[in-house]
Order: structure tokens, then C-alpha cells, then sequence
């Protein structure tokens, strides 16, 4: 007889070929046949990958596991899934691969997207490949330029001169994100700062609901301060300091702090403060405009940096503080930038920790006007910044307290002072209540050629009309020459006759950004194939909102954000009908790779290393390397790619093995040495089935009839598991969940053949969303018709709560006495079963230490004692 043995290369083609042809994870919406609006809907969302040349890295499954094992779960669970896939196609990396390799980007994107889609299909997710999106399809973007088109006609669209990140190597506007010390994060090109007329977003009329409507979000805290901080609302008032030589005479500040008017030493204008050149004196001309140079090639957030060492230079000019009245100095510096209240501020050192480093450096007056509270201890960052004061200078005090110095309002509380003073201005004209935002409209153009075209019309009157809807799709002309101009003209102006054919009018030659087509494509998923409209009302009704989403922190303030903005958009147009569209949002951890460091810091790339003298030396040198974990990336060749694990050793193994590797939301290192042992957890599982030596008709004897009771113990080994499972499952910790089958095979195994066919589907049943391929082999080999009864669909296993008297309990996990995590075990848990659960939940934290001591105390907690 011959060997049956676990073949995933084998099973896995097979399985994913059946679920094709019977579209088993078709989801079915209102209006399509077979739709039960009774059904609870689950919608599961990734967030789309950018399908570049190099294919996936090994990070990219990590959440499309995590959301595929959920889409499974919820299925069996009788829930009506939506769990789609598409492509975020449009962009510079395209563009600039074209480029370089003289291949039209159209052709290296199909191609990509073929990758990518190969590589996905071949890891068994459950897609509902009807649904494919790609952005690039001129039937996908001309719903975004419709869009687009109601933004232009609610005035949330317009034209605007603003100082943008210009690019001449690579020929188009960047992102602040985009430029670190004035040179393009893609391919270290020098950057400046210039004015342009760009295409703009009004998202800053939005800005006061994209902060309330967060509050109630089931999204990760990090990423809600993240969205605050961006939005940075600030209370306060502006202010007006007479100066002679500024436009209009006047210099408007924004204070968040006007109790302290009256310690206001100096004021400091940004760089790009149209009163700059206005106030040069002769003398101190030059000085300013090499200043202003300078600063132009720094982006905000190196302007910004609390950390770094202030900068700045006199105009020669002043202004007159309205509160004392007295003659103050006006700067320049790069502290103050345009996009924060009116670019210019009064500058209260005794009371501003900025303001207090600057003057400190350049010697400039410091009144102390705001006396602490009774009983006020300096802080310890405070006492060590009295200590490092100049001539006796204290440190600057920024809480709340009493007016002191400060004429007539002395003695007023900060806040009593703040309203008193904000009406003291307003009724002599000099100033007025305000909030403000550091959030700034959304630069919306690029000079790039590989982008949706602008469904816009250049008249010759000068003025611009939005293309009709009938008109819509306006396509990309087909260039071979799409090379950036050197000038800020679009390569697509170079479209002559594209560019003309709506005469009299002119097409715009800008295109929209990467951003544009990942805004809204969670709703073109609802009703892809509509030829009529974006979506279909009833079917949006009825999918949204995205009910868990899955993705990196990384998109916290740009795609989060401006998708949030477009859908409160819709919402106020009657086309959506919720105020939000994700209504949970989690970001799984990264997957690191190992990478090497010399003895000077230096990262080293991986393939520059190799084994010797007892660790890692340097080859060719034999200079000692320190291995560490480290972010994959090309430059450190050190990116892994599942292609090979799930070539050697299968997708299912594949799967587990990601989800097994620590929590989900943790950074994980890759370690590939674990692998085999995943694999011979499915194999054991497949001998629970398949005998060593078998055929089909000798598994129903092997495993006994359906309705025989298998072995008690078993029985409530399997009802642990089941519901473990399930709670873990619901709380997605699926390592766990993984260890909770691990222990009841390994129970299984050591019983041999006590275990009855019904069991084994049931555990079957809770396997499947794991590792569906093995589990779909196996219940066929059950004797199930995948047909007729289809494991995808199969009921999701319950447990007997009277085999569970005594509740799971919850244990501490400490490395080295402190907490690294939680797990729940089973109040009788032996403490090998307790060090074995908590192992995998601190997996990432234990990675290359010697583990010392095992302390597990019952009902309370396991700490690992470590060294290294």
C-alpha cells in the first residue's frame, strides 16, 4: 500500500483552484441573487499594497493572514463576509522605474500587479477576486475625478500660489513627508522651496468634525493623537504689533497665550513671511536673504525640532508691543513656519521654553510676567535648564499661575487673564479671539505624468470649468516621452493634441496624487462592475462602515486622514451614509530581518557578513559584526520574500507561521530556523487523519463512525481548544489560538486512535481558517462532499460549558519582572502548559536571550528571568 503523506505543493493547488471555480468567498450584497438581509455583515478591509517590481516581502502577509483567518472565522460563524483586494497603482515609484528603464509605466505596473496577485493567490486568502480593483483603470478613475468634480463644484477645490517642495531631478512638486534635509526621500535629489500654483484641498474646513468624529473611532490611541497632533487645534487670540516698515503697518501674531502679552521681548517672523522683505534694513539685508536661502531647503518637521539649536537673524526693524507699549526687535527664524497661525509670534522667553533658548543664545530680553502657584517645585527638566542658564537667567516657567507684571491686569488668574486681556484688544482694534489649526489644505497636484488627469478646462478667459460627467473618464494620453521637463510644465503638456482638443479650452497638465484613488476605493468594492455610478446607495447602506480595516501606522496622517476628509465630503452630499468610514482600525507589528553593525555603528548589509571567530565578522576583512534585528530594507539586503518558505514547506505552514510568531500588533524578528517546526505541527495533524500506511477506505475504520463519542478526555481536551479558539479569535491573538491546537493534537496524537471522526471535523472546523488547505483535504478525505458541504461555510464548532466549571484565568507575563503581556489559561493548567502559552505571547521580547529561570505561579503570573 502506499505511503500517504502530507504533499503541500500537491493539496494546495488543488484546493485553491476548487474555491475559484466554485467562487466560494463571493459576497453578496443587495440586489444579487441569493442576498439574506437578515445576515449580520462583517466588511474586513487591507489596506491595498502598492504593487512594486520587487514582489512581497515577507511583512506583507503578515495582516492579510491576520484579516483572512478573521474572514474565515466570521463566515463559519453564518456572518456575510466582504473581503476584497485591489491595487494602489498610480505614482512615482512607477513613474520613476519607467524612467529609468525605458519601459512605459502602464507595462511595469500589469506587470507588478501580475506579481503581486500571484504571490497573494498563491497564500490561499480568501478574496473576493470579482471585487479586483486597480486605481490605473480609467473605469476605476473616473469615479475618482468625479469625486473630484464635487469637491470643484462645493468650492472645496481651487487654485492657490503657495510655497511647495520642488524637485528638479525628479521633475515634480513633493510632500513635506517626502524631503528630509532639503534633498527627495526617493533617490536623495536636492529640493527647494518655491512658490507654485498647485491644485489645493479644503480640508481645513473640515477640521473641527475630523477631530470630534474621532473620539468615538475603535482605533488605536497612538494613531488618534497622531490625527490630533496633526490637526493641532489651538485656542488663543491674534494680535496686533504696530510696525511701521510692514504692509499695512502692522504685524499680526497668533498666541496661544495672551495673558503673557506683556512679557513679549521680540517677535520672530518665519522665513517666508511676506512682511520679511518689507522690513530689511540696508544692513541687514543680505544676512536675512541668506537666511531665508538656508531655511528654504529645510523641510517642517527639521524646522521644528524641539531638539535642535536655534537660529535666527535681526531685520534691523520693530515693532511696538501693545501691552507695554514698548519698542521690540523683529527676527527671522526658522522655528516659525507659515503653516501655523499667522507665521509670525511675540516671543514671551520667561514663558516659552523655543522662546527662552532663543533669546538665551542671542542675548535678548527676558520678563518673567506669570508668577507659579503657591507651593510650585520646578521640574527636573526645569531645574536642569535653570542650571545651564546664562548670567543668573532662571528657567522659563510655561504652566499656568498669577499676573505679575502685567499693568492692569496684575493678580488676574491665567485663565480669568486670557479672557480679560482677548476683550482688552478687541474693543481698542488690536486684536481678536481665535482658533486655529496647524492642519493646511492638501497640496492635490503633481507635474507627473503616471496620475489621474484632472477632469479640469483652462478657458480662454482665464477662468476653469469642471469637465462634464458625460465626459468622464478623462484618459492619459499614450507618451512614450512621459520624462519630467526640467521646468515646472507637466510632462504632460508635451501632449500637444490632448492638451488642445477641447478648443478654445486647454486640458490641465497636472495629475492628482498617489492619495487621490486610495481615498474612496473601500466604496468602489461595494459595487465595482456599476457603470452608472460609484457605488449603489443601497449596497453602501448596507456594507458600510468598513467594519475592521488593517494596515500600517505609517498612514496615520495622510491616507487615514484625507480618506476620513473625502468620505465627511460625501456624507454632507447625501452619497454615503455614514459620518466615518472605518469604524475599527488595528496596525499589526513589523516583521524584522537580521541585519549586522560594525563597531562604529554602521549598519552593514547582510550578505557582506558570514560566521567566524565565534560570531559574525565582516567578509574579506574579518572585522567583528554585532548581529541584530533591524527594519528590511534593499539597501541592507536584508528583505525576505515568502516565495521560497512557501515553495519548501507550503502556504499553510506559511500562514501559521506568521501568526505564531508574538502578537499581531508587535514587532517581530523573522527567524526561519522555526519554520520546520510549524510544518510537523500540520503533519501531525495530517496523521490524525491519514494513517502512515492508507488508502481512503481505510480512514473511516481508522477513525471510527461519525456518530461513535470519542474519548472522553479527548473530548474536553477538544472543548478547551474550541473554545480558546474562539475567545482568542475574537480578540485576535492568534498565536495563541495556535498554541491552543498545537496542545490538543499533541493530546491526540499520544491517544492514538481514540479519536472519533466527529471530533476530528470539529477540530477540523477551527483549523480551517489557519491553515485552509490542509483543512479542506482533510474533510474531504472525511467522507464530506466540498460541494455540498463546503468546510468554508461549515458552522462554526460550539463548546459544552459543563466541561468548563472553572473559568479561564488570566495570567501576567513578565520578562525579568515586567509585564510584556497576557494570556488566559485554564484555571487547572499545569505549569509546563502555563510557561508554553506565555512563551509564545513574549516570543518577540525572548528573541536571542538566554532564558535563566521559569517562575509560573498559578492564578497569577509566569516571569521568564533572562540574560543577554
Amino acid at each position: 500500500m502506499a505511503r500517504q503523506h502530507y504533499d503541500p505543493a500537491t493539496i494546495e493547488p488543488k484546493w485553491q483552484a476548487f474555491w475559484d471555480e466554485q467562487r466560494s468567498f463571493r459576497a453578496v450584497g443587495p440586489g444579487d441573487p441569493g442576498f439574506d438581509p437578515s445576515r449580520r455583515k462583517y466588511y474586513i478591509l487591507d489596506m491595498f499594497p502598492y504593487p512594486s517590481g520587487s514582489g512581497l516581502h515577507v511583512g506583507h502577509p503578515e495582516g492579510y493572514t491576520a484579516t483572512d483567518i478573521l474572514a474565515r472565522y466570521r463566515r463559519q460563524r453564518g456572518d456575510n463576509v466582504l473581503h476584497p483586494m485591489g491595487w494602489d497603482a498610480f505614482g512615482l515609484p512607477a513613474e520613476q522605474y519607467a524612467i529609468q528603464t525605458g519601459t512605459h509605466p502602464a507595462v511595469t505596473t500589469r506587470k507588478n500587479i501580475e506579481t503581486f496577485k500571484r504571490q497573494i493567490r498563491r497564500l490561499g486568502f480568501s478574496y473576493d477576486w470579482d471585487r479586483e480593483l486597480d486605481t490605473t483603470d480609467p473605469a476605476y478613475y473616473r469615479w475618482t475625478q468625479w469625486i473630484f468634480t464635487r469637491l470643484f463644484d462645493a468650492g472645496l477645490a481651487y487654485v492657490a500660489e503657495v510655497p511647495v517642495w520642488w524637485c528638479e531631478a525628479l521633475g515634480t512638486v513633493l510632500a513635506n513627508e517626502e524631503v528630509l534635509d532639503g534633498r527627495s526621500e526617493r533617490g536623495d535629489h536636492p529640493c527647494v522651496r518655491r512658490p507654485m500654483k498647485q491644485w489645493m484641498l479644503k480640508i481645513t474646513a473640515f477640521a473641527e468634525r475630523l477631530l470630534a468624529d474621532l473620539e468615538p473611532l475603535d482605533w488605536p490611541e497612538s494613531i488618534k493623537a497622531m490625527q490630533r497632533q496633526w490637526i493641532g487645534r489651538s485656542e488663543g487670540a491674534e494680535v496686533d504689533f504696530a510696525s511701521p516698515g510692514a504692509p499695512g503697518g502692522r504685524i499680526r501674531v497668533f498666541t496661544t497665550r495672551p495673558d503673557t502679552l506683556f512679557g513679549a521681548t521680540y517677535m520672530v517672523l518665519a522665513p517666508e513671511h511676506p512682511a520679511v522683505e518689507a522690513l530689511l534694513t540696508k544692513e541687514r539685508g543680505a544676512a536675512v536673504r541668506a537666511y531665508r536661502d538656508a531655511a528654504a531647503r529645510k523641510n517642517e518637521l527639521e524646522r521644528t525640532d524641539l531638539a535642535k539649536e536655534k537660529t535666527g537673524v535681526f531685520t534691523g526693524s520693530f515693532a511696538i508691543n501693545p501691552g507695554s507699549g514698548e519698542r521690540i526687535p523683529v527676527w527671522v527664524a526658522d522655528y516659525v513656519v507659515m503653516g501655523y497661525g499667522t507665521g509670525a509670534i511675540m516671543a514671551v522667553p520667561a514663558h516659552d521654553l523655543r522662546d527662552w533658548e532663543f533669546a538665551t543664545k542671542f542675548d535678548l530680553p527676558v520678563r518673567d510676567v506669570v508668577a507659579p502657584p503657591p507651593g510650585y517645585v520646578p521640574t527636573a527638566a526645569e531645574a536642569a535648564l535653570a542650571r545651564e542658564g546664562k548670567e543668573g537667567r532662571s528657567h522659563p516657567f510655561v504652566g499656568e499661575g498669577t499676573a505679575r507684571n502685567s499693568g492692569e491686569f496684575d493678580g488676574l488668574s491665567t485663565p480669568e487673564f486670557k479672557q480679560r486681556v482677548t476683550a482688552w484688544l478687541a474693543a481698542r482694534g488690536l486684536g481678536e479671539a481665535k482658533v486655529t489649526y496647524r492642519l493646511r489644505d492638501w497640496l492635490f497636484s503633481r507635474q507627473r505624468y503616471w496620475g489621474e488627469p484632472f477632469p479640469i478646462l483652462h478657458r480662454p478667459d482665464g477662468s476653469v470649468a469642471r469637465v462634464a460627467d458625460a465626459d468622464l473618464p478623462v484618459t492619459l494620453p499614450p507618451m512614450q516621452d512621459f520624462q519630467p521637463t526640467g521646468r515646472a510644465e507637466p510632462p504632460l503638456a508635451k501632449a500637444k493634441a490632448w492638451v488642445d482638443a477641447p478648443a478654445p479650452s486647454r486640458r490641465e497638465t497636472n495629475t492628482m496624487p498617489q492619495w487621490a484613488g486610495s481615498c474612496w476605493y473601500y466604496l468602489r468594492f461595494l459595487d465595482p462592475h456599476n457603470a452608472a455610478a460609484p457605488w449603489d446607495k443601497a449596497k453602501e447602506r448596507y456594507w458600510m462602515p468598513v467594519d475592521l480595516y488593517v494596515g500600517g501606522a505609517e498612514h496615520a496622517v495622510l491616507h487615514l486622514l484625507y480618506a476620513r476628509f473625502w468620505h465627511k465630503v460625501l456624507f454632507d452630499l447625501g452619497l454615503v451614509s455614514t459620518v466615518e468610514p472605518f469604524a475599527k482600525l488595528y496596525n499589526q507589528g513589523m516583521i524584522l530581518s537580521h541585519a549586522y553593525r560594525d563597531a562604529r555603528g554602521a549598519m552593514v548589509a547582510s550578505d557582506e557578513a558570514e560566521e567566524g571567530g565565534g560570531g559574525h565578522v565582516r567578509k574579506g576583512t574579518g572585522e567583528p559584526l554585532e548581529r541584530i534585528v533591524a527594519k528590511m530594507s534593499k539597501s541592507l539586503r536584508n528583505v525576505e520574500t515568502p516565495d521560497p518558505v512557501v515553495e519548501q514547506y507550503g502556504a499553510d505552514t506559511f500562514r501559521l507561521y506568521e501568526m505564531f510568531l508574538g502578537p499581531l500588533d508587535a514587532a517581530k524578528p523573522w527567524n526561519p530556523g522555526d519554520i520546520p517546526g510549524v510544518q510537523r505541527f500540520l503533519q501531525r495533524v495530517w496523521r490524525l487523519v491519514v494513517p502512515e500506511h492508507a488508502d481512503d477506505g481505510a480512514l473511516h475504520a481508522h477513525l471510527g463512525d461519525a456518530a461513535r463519542p470519542g474519548d472522553a478526555d479527548l473530548e474536553r481536551a477538544l472543548d478547551r481548544a474550541i473554545r480558546k479558539v474562539t475567545e482568542d479569535l475574537d480578540r485576535m491573538a492568534f498565536n495563541t489560538a495556535i498554541s491552543a491546537m498545537m496542545v490538543f493534537v499533541n493530546e491526540a496524537t499520544k491517544a492514538g486512535q481514540a479519536l472519533a471522526r466527529g471530533q476530528m471535523e470539529r477540530f477540523l472546523e477551527i483549523l480551517n481558517p489557519f491553515a485552509p488547505h490542509l483543512a479542506e483535504e482533510l474533510w474531504e478525505r472525511l467522507g464530506n462532499d466540498p460541494v455540498r458541504r463546503p468546510l468554508a461555510r461549515a458552522p462554526w464548532p460550539t463548546w459544552d460549558a459543563s466541561l468548563h466549571q472553572d473559568a479561564p484565568v488570566e495570567l501576567a507575563v513578565q520578562v525579568n519582572g515586567k509585564v510584556r503581556g497576557r494570556i488566559l489559561v485554564a484555571k487547572d493548567a499545569s505549569g509546563a502548559a502555563m510557561v508554553a502559552a506565555a512563551r509564545q505571547e513574549v516570543r518577540a521580547q525572548l528573541e536571542g536571550k538566554q532564558v535563566v529561570k521559569e517562575i509560573a505561579v498559578p492564578g497569577r503570573l509566569v516571569n521568564f528571568v533572562v540574560k543577554g
